[in-house]
């Protein structure tokens, strides 16, 4: 596995979500990174180039869909994990039209997380995972 593919970036304003998300992620041998907001998310990004992002969708400076978007242009390749509790069917298409990889609604489960993972880490061109 390249050394960018290890590189995860976790975008969460919840520690406990952002923990989770961290030892899952070891258990893998993947590196984890957390970002409480967008703010701190565009700084990361600026200094390592993730290749998986797991991003909120309610932040407080703003909508994980609205930075969808940025996230094409400054970290061309990524793929983007929209995480959320309110996962009506027209966030999913508005997220998926801005071009999410995955969608997973709150409640989390381990099942779902690693499922999405090897989706997104070990298959490239997969149809959108809900």
């Amino acid at each position: 596995m390249s050394e960018r593919k290890q590189n995860v970036l976790i975008v969460d304003d919840e520690p406990d979500i952002c923990f989770l998300f961290e030892n899952i992620l070891r258990k893998r041998n993947l590196q984890a990174g957390c970002a409480y907001n967008l703010a701190e998310a565009s700084a990361q990004i600026e200094n390592k180039q993730p290749y998986l992002i797991f991003l909120d969708n309610s932040l407080p400076d703003g909508r994980g869909i609205d930075f969808i978007p940025y996230l094409k242009t400054h970290c061309p390749g990524a793929k983007i994990v929209v995480v959320t509790a309110n996962d009506s069917p027209s966030d999913q298409y508005a997220a998926f039209l801005l071009g999410a990889d995955a969608f997973l609604g709150k409640p989390l489960s381990l099942e779902r997380i690693n499922k999405t993972l090897d989706k997104m880490i070990f298959c490239s061109k997969e149809s959108p995972i809900l």
